[in-house]
């Protein structure tokens, strides 16, 4: 009693009882091989096990690759001890609060020092950062792949000298960044990358500075630009002159119109578009990317209740994009005759959400069971459908695995029942009525995550969306939010596991170790988490 954890640490874990004290079992067991199985083991489980002895200490401590810091500022303190330990890591997130003051240039510097193979760097919300502080990035780990920033304040400078300084760098992600209202600041900006393959821009004030870079990288591949101002017709144009063999684009609240589609259609290799909530986008340029991006597998559109997207461009789609294996129509209201086309012609669809729509009825539904035979998984949100329609789907849909109704008034629990009983179990549905309770029965798919989610859809469709919080957070275990949760076998695995290697190194009586990770002084408001 009031011993630290270190204190406590031995050189071998103790023996469990009845067994020989003088005997550590897992003594003959290689380091790499010890390294295996807590690799194979989720946070809280790695914590514990590294503090049953010194070995094990060690062992965990080389083998960590990924961490997850609360980076206030008093993480400076303590930044020495914690880099020392785990030396090998080569994926680093950063986070602070809004609330809290960050670290600053000479933290991050001591980060690229420590840690020169670094692979992978996300700051959240680290606002006493500067350029300064970046160059130290760029300059002490040029071998780096990721780099994903949000609510900085280091402007367009501090991605410029990074994309400089990291030859390799591949994916690119700049949210609520700030410093790019000044021109000066963002002239001179470098011309491209040839190793970037994804870029993201979200909620950015004068995004268009990066227009030039965008421009200029020839080997992007996906590219997501999500409620930044402006118009961003000029860039689609360029991009389809200069980038050619891009693959997946993601339009949401943007200034884009037909003329930007019609541009954007010279991409023929496209195969995944999302366009949400962009209502200058129409028939027309619907059907010009239709025309020729004949590759196109993932077609996303929300039009926001704007009726500006319609039968004319679904059925040019249905016509000429015949490969499409996933649709998702949120705030559109499409008709029997478009549906049908596209179930009819589309005959590798395995995906299809119908949110938020006034068209689409029992007799829609009934289409889709007749004609979708390769259907895996669909989702119908806050559309006039009942029972009817949905007994049709009993029979209809041979490979139908996993469907989702939400606020669908006409459909009632018993409907689902059946739909379960008449696919022997094999058929999962998850019932949400109109005051968000979910049928029992299907609880399971409802843990596993709404095929809304899967499907990549927000909350609310072709309405107001749901708060988001400015600052991306970080999970109780110091994982970042949209990581799948590992389930199943796998989960069930690491579980054995670490109940193996609790009942070896302290019998059934070791709960008494604290769980959490500590750095020699390094207080408990730091979590250090596998990610």
């Amino acid at each position: 009693m009031g011993q630290s954890a270190s204190s406590r640490l031995t050189d071998a874990p103790p023996a469990m009882g009845g067994v020989s004290l003088t005997r550590d079992y897992t003594a003959g067991l290689p380091d790499e091989c010890l390294a295996l199985v807590f690799q194979s083991l989720g946070s809280g489980d790695r914590k514990s096990c590294s503090l049953v002895c010194r070995r094990w200490l060690a062992v965990e401590s080389c083998s960590r690759r990924s961490l997850s810091l609360d980076a206030r500022a008093a993480l400076s303190d303590v930044a020495p001890a914690i880099f020392g330990r785990f030396d090998g890591v080569s994926r680093l997130a950063l986070q602070c609060g809004r609330r809290h003051d960050s670290i600053g240039d000479e933290a991050l510097a001591l980060v690229a020092v420590s840690f020169p193979g670094l692979v992978s760097l996300k700051l959240r919300a680290c606002r006493a950062l500067t350029v300064a502080g970046m160059e130290a990035i760029a300059r002490h780990c040029p071998g780096l792949r990721e780099l994903s920033v949000s609510s900085c304040t280091f402007g367009a400078r501090g991605i410029d000298v990074v994309l400089r300084g990291c030859p390799l760098l591949e994916d690119l992600s700049i949210k609520r960044l700030r410093g790019l209202h000044d021109p000066s600041a963002t002239a001179d900006l470098v011309a491209g990358a040839a190793s970037l393959r994804s870029l993201c821009l979200e909620d950015l004030y004068n995004g268009q500075c990066f227009a030039p870079f965008i421009a200029g990288s020839p080997n992007l591949k996906t590219l997501k630009l999500i409620r930044c101002s402006g118009d961003w017709d000029p860039l689609l144009q360029d991009i389809a002159v200069k980038v050619p063999l891009i693959v997946e684009i993601h339009l949401e609240r943007l200034q884009v119109t037909d003329s930007g589609l019609t541009a954007l259609s010279g991409c023929i290799d496209l195969e995944i578009l999302r366009l949400v909530k962009t209502p200058e986008c129409t028939d027309a340029g619907l059907a010009t990317i239709a025309d020729r991006c004949h590759r196109l597998r993932k077609l996303h559109i929300d039009g926001w209740k704007a009726n500006s997207i319609g039968d004319v461009g679904l059925q040019a789609v249905a016509q000429r994009c015949t490969g499409l294996g996933e649709l998702v129509l949120a705030g559109l209201d499409p008709t029997y005759r478009s549906l049908e086309l596209i179930a009819s012609n589309c005959g590798s669809l395995e995906r299809l959400a119908l949110c938020g729509s006034e068209t689409i009825g029992d007799a829609e539904v009934a289409c889709i069971a007749s004609k979708c035979t390769s259907l895996k998984k669909l989702c119908i949100k806050e559309c006039p459908v009942s029972d009817q329609g949905m007994e049709a789907l009993a029979a209809g849909c041979p490979k139908l695995v996993k469907m989702t109704v939400k606020r669908c008034s006409g459909v009632t629990p018993d409907c689902a029942d059946r739909l379960v009983a008449s696919r022997h179990g094999k058929l999962a549905v998850n019932l949400e009525v109109n005051d968000g309770s979910t049928n029992d029965q299907q609880q399971e798919a409802t843990e596993e995550g709404s095929a809304l989610e899967e499907f990549g859809i927000a909350a609310a469709i072709g309405g107001s969306e749901l708060p988001r919080p400015l600052v991306d957070g970080v999970g109780s275990q110091g994982r970042w939010p949209g990581k799948k949760k590992r389930a199943g076998f796998f989960a069930t695995r690491r579980n054995l596991v670490a109940s193996a290697l609790r009942r070896l190194s302290h019998g059934s009586s070791n709960s008494s170790h604290s769980p959490s990770v500590r750095g020699e002084g390094e207080p408990s408001a730091f979590s250090v988490s596998v990610v």
